[in-house]
């Protein structure tokens, strides 16, 4: 039975892989992004009773509700949705200017967040009764594992990973809405204009500075000619879709080496960390 998807971020990267994707499926799509005109080629290649295309800014909070009732007045129902849109940044944390860490957060935390608490009322409230949905909603490997000059961005995913977890521990199970954290690692994708590279900050302009090294490893991963260790684009979000489709999913999805690799090392290091000072504990508990 094909499912209808909507889906943020749909112009580039990983959400308009997965508009792709699900449209060659069978799917039924309400592809949301900023500029509708970018999906033109597959308006052309597909009927509007299979895709939708809805101009939506997640940081304008008004325009979610709208974007939901587009998609249900066009397909009846919404069984998928891929909270996917997103915004990178580049800088060190006493670098990166104010305005541009809070665009970060605009995007990924509080237009995340809002598409989610959106996508739980229109499951519980809108589809038929009992039938719920599935909540796909795209963090980062570096939210488990921050790691230098990525230091907003790895925060405001952060705090996305937080206020999901809460949010699904909230959920009656009576409505049936299962919700999932995909955490990808590094992906084929162009760094292009959803992200802000700042200047390197002068106290740390030194080529052994650990920040100015990661910045340049993490700018090479988004070059097919220098990334390494990367997942493929494609195989990425095939698991991600499949993953809208699993019986009893997980409340988070790491995916890629490079995010097992990180996942194990911080797990690893939290447990040292953990034993090594646990004796401070000892005593503190109210009698």
């Amino acid at each position: 039975m094909s499912r209808v998807w909507l889906i943020t971020g749909s112009s580039s990267g990983m959400g308009r892989e997965m508009t792709e994707l699900a449209l060659q499926r069978g799917d039924r799509v309400a592809a949301t992004l900023r500029k509708p005109g970018d999906l033109q080629d597959l308006q052309a290649q597909y009927p509007a009773s299979q895709l939708l295309v809805v101009a939506l800014d997640v940081t304008d909070s008004a325009q979610i509700p709208r974007a939901f009732a587009e998609a249900k007045r066009a397909f009846g129902r919404v069984d998928v949705v891929f909270n996917n849109a997103g915004r990178g940044a580049i800088a060190e944390v006493e670098g990166i200017p104010e305005a541009t860490a809070r665009r970060v957060f605009d995007v990924n935390f509080w237009g995340a967040a809002n598409v989610s608490n959106e996508a739980v009322r229109f499951f519980r409230e809108e589809n038929a009764p009992g039938a719920g949905g599935r909540l796909l909603v795209v963090s980062s490997a570096v939210a488990i594992s921050p790691i230098p000059s990525l230091g907003h961005y790895s925060a405001s995913k952060f705090a996305l990973e937080a206020v999901t977890q809460a949010l699904a521990a909230e959920i009656d199970p009576e409505w049936n809405i299962k919700i999932t954290l995909l955490e990808p690692g590094f992906v084929t994708t162009p760094l292009g204009g959803n992200s802000d590279v700042e200047p390197v900050h002068p106290a740390y302009d030194t080529p052994t500075n650990v920040s100015v090294r990661t910045r340049n490893f993490v700018v090479g991963q988004y070059d097919p000619r220098t990334a390494s260790n990367v997942s493929n684009l494609a195989k990425i979000v095939a698991r991600m879709y499949d993953a809208a489709g699993l019986a009893s999913p997980p409340l988070r999805l790491p995916l890629g080496a490079d995010t097992l690799s990180a996942v194990r090392a911080q797990i690893k290091s939290l447990g040292e960390n953990l034993e090594q000072y646990a004796s401070l504990s000892d005593g503190i508990r109210e009698e």
